[in-house]
């Protein structure tokens, strides 16, 4: 579409709102009139050819047949689309035949509207347009806004036609159609502060990632195809992923294709936008579904052949939980996978992501329709999809989103990732990067990703549109398919604002593995420690504070106070549930504090103040005691007294766990199990004793405990002496803690850090601002 009529056509809609609906609607509402007109303008328009032989139809089925409901079949044939109109009125007949009246302009706008289709209908009440009709009625300007929608000096329709001065207007494309819907959108979303998941995708970044998509097989194109796009918006990937195909000037021409377009859109709006535009293109309307594609699996057991989108980023899909878990588990199929742990022991996992962030969620539903490769179908299925950051790094080993990433690599889908020039979108200047998925690559990517850095591959913007200052040329999306197409690695010192480089999958991954460190305890009875026995150690200042309060009346019981307590919880803020609540008030947890410590007392009666530097003979002359006094602790109960009279010191012995004996059978699983020789026992927690076949197993300390990201491509053990060891000496590998992560960082291998510039040079830049000061200051005193 010619980009000045482009423009002169979007400012004459654009101007209507304020020609007509300034004190009528406040500014962020206007959107509600014009989207919905414009729509109804395009259908109207579509129509107006074959609207006679409808109501020739209309009239032969209520005269010969007697229907009370029209047959659709030969009401759509007539017309030639999807949809029909069975009224006598068009939007021009509505406006030729106005009166002053209003409310007769109302009855008959309502009885024109009530003639359209059921796929019409779902259109007209998705946009609430019958109330925006009435509401303009009654402030009586509705035939205003009808005057403007049916000017001859503005062409919304798919035919030439004349203005008032007799130029010619040029025909409205379908793909003109949606520039000006996107537009206008991108306009009142400005003006309205909507937020970045409520933008639409530059068409240049449409451009780039529909030549990535399918440039790759496009000699190989079927004759029918499917395309999908889960959060579709007003179709925008959809149309022009056809137009990209089937162009008769495009790289492909695959124009005797048929092309099948499939999606789902959450908001009632773009979803009425988008399956209008599908109408007026004659497709099937209802392969567009309004709803959330997180909650309902509207596509289950369909799988698509390619599949492009923008799916919100950063937005919270916490409402959409229910759907997918039920507690912690997860329910929904898509979002369960596959992966095998340290051991090679395939496990089903979660690849759910946190809740403030569901853009993966997206990406696992795409994944989830993906055709597999056979002989039928050669391509397979091929994915884009736009990200921010958080998508490559978010999320630790074995957690929701590095499950994703590791799946996805794993299992060789992931092609290539192209990092985008900030600002490119509407109204977010954050990072934002193109993930290509196949999983019919051709021999040369087997086993490979290719990381792209086109960020500063960008022209400037004579105007900024919101947040966007900048875009892709031409030029440069061909520069970036080429590098893709040939797998090129470039070097930005050569090309000035691209870079390329090609990794093996297992380069993004990692082992995470926790290193321990023993405990070491000391241990003595004193009369302040074991008074903290008598409070609940959840809570124990608001125990105590009851216990001060009340005195010895909280072994008989505090539900007498109950009120009162509630209302010293709710005026300090504490986090007290009901259920905790009933806890403190009954005089069995009170009760059963103070024989806890009670035992304490008798404890220290008979060991004294002694301060023991070794924790199990502590531990021993404890259960001594216990016995001598036939006392009976459950195990919490004695842990409780053992962790209120202890504390780590490095000083003193190491804890004990347990001492094991291992025959040659169990000796030989173990060394199997932990990949290792006798020797290296000890770098996994086995200490050998001066008895053959036994072995010492401390206790670790989870203050010290540390983790490390050992790449996949490395050995842990090797690591562990080469990088842990000689550092902290008694440490040893917790192997059962190993979980495999994969994550993508484009600063880690793209990144050219500024030379630190030399002594020399930074003191002749302060002198020479010395000079300047001094020469400044003698002119300021007048030297």
């Amino acid at each position: 579409m010619n980009h000045a009529v482009h423009n002169k056509l979007v400012s004459f809609i654009w101007n209507i709102a304020d020609d007509c609906l300034r004190d009528v609607y406040v500014r962020g509402k206007y959107r509600d009139v014009i989207l919905p007109m414009i729509v109804l303008r395009r259908l109207d328009a579509l129509l107006e050819p074959t609207k006679n032989k409808v109501l020739e139809e209309a009239a032969f089925q209520k005269e010969t047949w007697k229907v009370t409901e029209y047959i659709d079949k030969p009401l759509v044939d007539t017309t030639g689309y999807v949809f029909y109109n069975t009224s006598e009125w068009t939007l021009q007949s509505l406006y030729a035949s106005a009166t002053n009246s209003q409310q007769i302009l109302l009855g008959n706008f309502e009885d024109y509207l009530n003639g359209f289709s059921a796929n019409v209908q779902e259109i007209i009440s998705k946009f609430n347009l019958r109330s925006q009709i009435r509401h303009m009625a009654n402030k009586d300007v509705l035939l205003d806004v009808l005057e403007k929608f049916t000017s001859p000096d503005i062409n919304l329709t798919p035919f030439e036609k004349l203005d008032t001065s007799g130029r010619k207007l040029p025909a409205l494309t379908n793909l003109g159609m949606g520039y000006v819907f996107e537009e206008l959108i991108r306009r009142f979303n400005e003006e309205n502060n909507e937020e970045a998941g409520e933008h639409y995708t530059p068409r240049e970044v449409i451009d780039l990632m529909t030549h990535l998509v399918f440039e790759p097989i496009k000699d190989k194109i079927p004759p029918v195809i499917t395309i999908y796009d889960p959060a579709c918006g007003t179709g925008g990937m959809l149309t022009e992923s056809e137009h990209f195909i089937t162009d008769e000037e495009g790289e492909i021409k695959a124009t005797n294709t048929s092309v099948y377009m499939f999606g789902k859109e959450v908001n009632d709006e773009t979803y009425a936008i988008c399956k209008s535009d599908m109408m007026i293109k004659g497709k099937n309307p209802e392969y567009i579904k309004v709803g959330s594609t997180l909650s309902t699996d509207e596509f289950a057991g369909t799988k698509f052949d390619f599949m492009l989108s923008n799916p919100p980023y950063g937005k919270s899909w916490a409402s959409e939980q229910k759907y997918i878990k039920d507690g912690k588990e997860v329910i929904d199929n898509r979002f369960l996978i596959k992966l095998k742990n340290y051991w090679g022991e395939e496990e089903v996992v979660d690849a759910v992501p946190r809740s403030s962030d569901g853009q993966l969620l997206f990406l696992m539903e795409m994944v989830d329709k993906m055709k597999a490769v056979t002989s039928k179908n050669t391509i397979g299925s091929r994915i884009a999809s736009v990200h921010n950051g958080s998508s490559l790094f978010t999320g630790d080993a074995g957690g929701g989103e590095s499950n994703i990433r590791r799946y996805i690599i794993e299992n060789d889908l992931l092609d290539v990732i192209i990092q985008l020039p900030n600002n490119i979108f509407y109204n977010t200047g954050i990072t934002t990067y193109i993930w290509i998925l196949s999983n019919n690559k051709p021999i040369q990517r087997k086993g490979k990703v290719q990381l792209i850095d086109a960020s500063e591959m960008y022209q400037k913007l004579r105007k900024n549109l919101g947040n966007k200052n900048c875009e892709l040329t031409k030029q440069h999306i061909q520069e970036i398919v080429k590098c893709y197409l040939q797998l090129e690695e470039l070097d930005k010192k050569d090309t000035g604002n691209i870079a390329s480089k090609v990794f093996e999958n297992a380069d993004f991954g990692y082992y995470k593995v926790n290193i321990e460190r023993p405990k070491r305890l000391k241990s003595q009875f004193t009369s302040e420690k074991i008074e903290t026995l008598k409070w609940d150690k959840s809570q124990p200042a608001f125990s105590k504070e009851l216990y001060d309060k009340y005195g010895m009346e909280v072994y008989e019981g505090l539900e007498k106070y109950k009120k009162d307590v509630e209302n010293y919880i709710e005026k300090h803020d504490l986090n007290i549930n009901a259920k905790q609540l009933a806890v403190y008030l009954k005089k069995e947890s009170w009760n059963k504090q103070e024989q806890l410590y009670q035992t304490a007392v008798r404890l220290m009666e008979v060991l004294g103040t002694e301060v023991y530097t070794n924790f199990n003979e502590f531990v021993t002359k404890v259960d001594e005691v216990l016995k001598l006094d036939k006392t009976k602790l459950s195990a919490s109960e004695k842990k409780q007294i053992l962790d209120t009279v202890s504390w780590y010191d490095e000083e003193a012995d190491k804890v004990i766990k347990k001492v094991e004996k291992l025959n040659s059978q169990k000796l030989s699983d173990l060394l199997d199990y932990l990949d290792c020789t006798e020797k290296d026992l000890p770098y996994y927690g086995y200490f050998p004793t001066t008895k053959k076949g036994e072995y010492t197993i401390y206790e670790s300390e989870s203050d010290l405990r540390d983790s490390e990201s050992i790449p996949l491509k490395d050995n842990i053990q090797d690591y562990f002496l080469r990088e842990v060891k000689p550092y902290v000496e008694e440490s040893w590998i917790a192997l059962d803690s190993v979980k495999i992560g994969y994550e993508l960082s484009f600063n880690k291998y793209f990144y050219q850090p500024v030379p630190l510039r030399s002594l020399e040079e930074v003191t002749k830049d302060i002198l020479a601002l010395e000079q300047e000061g001094d020469g400044l200051l003698a002119e300021i005193l007048n030297f």
